[in-house]
């Protein structure tokens, strides 16, 4: 068993912390401003650190121990969110509930993050963004404006995510529909009178089908945390996850990272569940018609792998009425600037738990929000929306009926 390394990062001349410098690879010291660099990884190590494992040895907890580490979380009390800390940090706030939390003693076998997608926008841009956005919302309520007033910091978290890739194929059974009309009389009362009228009906004729398809999925991306909305794991896309760098400590420096709370398992069965969708959806492509009804899909599934890296995501947290709130920059990979920061008003602590609400009240029930258009009230719940995961189909081979 690999146990969990303290990592830290004096400063060559002062002796003050460095932190890494979000877009650039070098941990900078804001004490002093001495500069240094980030050992860059040799082509063999990023190979190696970038490649998938087996899926298989991953669910029977048999991975070498060069893929697993002791590591030492918190657990916040109120969200449950696992933030792992340094050995010189004993006590913080949550960074997605703005809970006090005290790090504990213990330790969990984790596997470890194979690679993450450094910060390339600063906590200063992502600050800016926000106030900026906040500022531009004429509803906002005055702890808000508050709140982007006094200018408070940003959290850099890195947050875990599992991939998946794996090979398909499906066998299944089904029926093609295909439309046809036919024109029939009918009576109807015009004026008191009865008429007779012509009309075209529409009917399906159906058809058995049978195939099979098979489609490539590379790098389906499932959230490895439940701090977040499991929304955020979707909506919070698309990564370049091509921009992928080896797991490095240095990265890490002045940022926090959370441990997964989705157990491998878990993800894997929620990565099959968006596997089947677009399966299904390729199974209709192929049965063709105006119509489809599908009897059975049969899917084979090899060459299953995945990997645990960690993406980031510049949040604030802030408690109002007794209830957290959390800000989040969305593609905090610097991409996509021109788009409004996400606002999450999930209430995680009160009555309504679970619900996501203002918590200014019902904006249509806001005094002079009547003219409000609804792309202006669509600001406040500015998301990106994910694309379509996996490779297009290798191929469909249609099997005689």
């Amino acid at each position: 068993m690999v146990a969990q390394e303290e990592h830290r990062w004096p400063c060559a001349q002062c002796g003050a912390q460095l932190r890494y410098a979000p877009g650039q690879t070098v941990l900078t010291c804001d004490h002093c401003g001495h500069v240094q660099s980030i050992p860059s990884a040799s082509q063999t190590s990023r190979r190696r650190a970038l490649q998938e494992l087996a899926l298989s040895r991953g669910l029977r907890d048999d991975l070498p121990d060069a893929a697993m580490a002791d590591i030492r979380t918190t657990s916040c009390p109120n969200c449950g969110a696992q933030v792992e800390f340094d050995g010189a940090t004993h006590a913080t706030e949550c960074p997605f509930c703005a809970s006090p939390v005290v790090v504990d003693t213990g330790t969990q076998r984790h596997i470890k993050p194979q690679a993450l997608l450094p910060f390339r926008l600063t906590e200063s841009e992502a600050r800016r963004a926000m106030t900026g956005w906040l500022g531009s919302l004429w509803f906002a309520p005055s702890a808000l404006v508050e709140y982007a007033r006094k200018g408070r910091a940003m959290t850099g978290m890195y947050v875990p995510f599992w991939t998946f890739d794996a090979a398909t194929r499906s066998n299944y059974t089904g029926q093609r529909g295909e439309y046809y009309y036919e024109t029939r009389t009918v009576n109807v009362r015009v004026n008191g009178r009865m008429e007779q009228r012509q009309e075209r009906v529409r009917h399906t004729r159906w058809y058995p089908a049978s195939g099979h398809v098979a489609r490539d999925f590379d790098d389906v991306l499932v959230m490895a945390s439940t701090s977040l909305p499991p929304r955020l794991g979707n909506e919070l896309t698309p990564w370049d996850l091509a921009a992928l760098e080896p797991y490095a400590p240095d990265y890490l420096a002045g940022f926090q990272a959370e441990g997964y709370t989705v157990p491998l398992a878990d993800g894997a069965t929620e990565a099959k569940a968006r596997m089947a969708a677009v399966i299904d959806r390729d199974v209709r492509a192929d049965i063709g018609g105006d119509e489809q009804r599908v009897s059975s899909i049969e899917t084979a599934y090899s060459g299953e792998s995945f990997r645990h890296i960690l993406l980031p995501i510049w949040m604030a947290a802030y408690r109002y009425n007794g209830k957290s709130y959390r800000f989040l920059r969305q593609r905090a990979d610097g991409r996509g600037s021109g788009r409004a920061p996400l606002v999450d008003l999930e209430d995680r602590t009160g009555p309504l738990a679970g619900r996501r609400h203002h918590p200014w009240g019902d904006l249509s029930q806001r005094p002079g929000s009547a003219g409000t258009s609804p792309a202006r009230l669509a600001e406040v719940r500015a998301i990106s929306r994910t694309a379509g995961q996996g490779t297009e189909p290798r191929r469909h081979r249609p099997l005689p009926p």
